[in-house]
Order: structure tokens, then sequence, then C-alpha cells
């Protein structure tokens, strides 16, 4: 018994010999050491110059290919010129953020507090907005080479996608005819001279009906216009080129 016993505690940990207490202390100093080697007091002015100039020229090729690829109506410079600025503050601020610890616990709370009322009506611009910030969160976090080369990436799909695609220019065509044997004289017409179409809306009051019907036109839209007021019973017919989206 006496042998079993001086074989346990020999076994058993010593604290002051480095045991379990030695390993827990370990353990909870390299967290420290962790959060304290990520986080620095100063920020050298080397860092900062080319963390931003990355920046800008990640921003300056949003901004050249943001005004290539654009096919609204109206062009905004100054939300290009918000996108190149985007990038630019957002790199600022994660520079900020991972040089202080303090700081960037501060900063997330001061966050989540700013909202933007900007609205946003062509979902391309919001793929714009998004990318601007991530490029400037990915440079500001030290991944130059994966901002740049997610950017020329991002770009060339983009531009292969938006600015070389061949889309056919949708119509609607508005009838006002008489009855329902114009009506049927006037899908008969259509169905042998367009590509295809569909009913967008039908209105019927005494006397008359009204069609709206999206189409697709081979070509000669005045010669078809034509066409279809000369049906029986059609008292006018309209064509009208929309982007696609359609409100009744």
């Amino acid at each position: 018994m006496s042998s079993l016993s001086a074989q346990a505690a020999a076994a058993a940990p010593n604290p002051a010999s480095g045991g379990t207490a030695d390993t827990t202390n370990t353990f909870s100093d390299i967290i420290k050491n962790s959060v304290i080697d990520n986080f620095v007091s100063d920020i050298s002015i080397s860092k900062i110059l080319i963390t931003l100039a990355v920046a800008f020229l990640i921003g300056f090729f949003i901004y050249l290919l943001y005004k290539r690829v654009f096919s609204g109506v109206l062009y905004s410079k100054s939300f290009n010129v918000s996108l190149m600025g985007m990038t630019m503050i957002t790199a600022t601020v994660i520079i900020a953020i991972n040089s202080n610890l303090v700081l960037s616990l501060g900063m997330v709370g001061a966050l989540s507090i700013v909202r933007f009322r900007t609205p946003i009506k062509d979902p391309t611009d919001l793929i714009f907005l998004f990318w601007a910030a991530v490029a400037g969160i990915v440079t500001g976090a030290g991944f130059f080479t994966l901002a740049i080369a997610g950017s020329v990436i991002i770009g060339l799909i983009l531009f292969l996608f938006i600015k070389n695609s061949s889309v056919e220019t949708p119509y609607l065509l508005v009838i006002n005819c008489e009855g329902d044997d114009s009506e049927r004289a006037v899908h008969s017409h259509l169905s042998k001279s367009v590509k295809r179409y569909n009913v967008k809306q039908k209105t019927v009051t005494a006397g008359n009906i009204e069609l709206t019907l999206e189409l697709r036109l081979n070509d000669k839209e005045g010669s078809f216009v034509n066409t279809v007021s000369d049906i029986s019973g059609v008292n006018n017919a309209l064509l009208i080129s929309y982007s696609g989206d359609y409100v009744s």
C-alpha cells in the first residue's frame, strides 16, 4: 500500500513544477498575446500610403468600368465618383479597426447606427456599391493580391455579361378595338407577324376592349403599327419601346 501511495503522489501534477496550472496560464497567455500582437498603437505612414494607393487604383478601375458598361437613361457622375470614394474610405476604416482593439469595438457600434436612404433603382448599381465596399475591406485588411485579382475577375465578368449582351428590345402594344371579333383578328395577326407575344392587361368597357400586349418584333416597327391599325374593328394602336419593367 505504501508503494502505491508513493506512485500516485509522483504521478499527480504539481502546480509548482508546471502542471495543470501552468497549462492554463500558458493558454491564457497565448490568447492575450494573440490579441496584443494583432493590434498596434501606431500605424506606419508607408502602410497607410500603400493601402490607400491600392484602394484608389481599384476604385478608379470600378469608376472606369461603371462608366463603360452603364446602360441606363441618365448617367450620374456623382454616383460613380462615390464608388471610388467608398473604396478608399472603407479601406481607411479597416486600417483603423485593425490597429486598435478598443477603437474597433467602438467603430462597430458607431457604424451600426448609420443608415443610407439613397434609393437604388438599377440592381447593377447595387452590385457596384457592394463591390466597392468589399474591395475597400479587403484592401484595408492588407490582402492586396486578393483585392486586385478579385476586382479584375469581377470586372471582366461584368463587362462580358452587361456590355456585350444582346437582348431583343421588348415592346408594349396598346390596342383599342370594338369587340370580340376584332380582338380575335388582332391575335390572329400577331401570331403570324411577331416572334412571340403575351397579354399583360385587358380592360373591357361598353363597346371597347383595350389590350396591352408585350411582344418581340422582327423589324419595321412603323409598318407593323400601320398593319395592326388597318385591322377591321381596331380604333387605334400604340407601340411603346420599354425596358422590360411593367407596372399595371
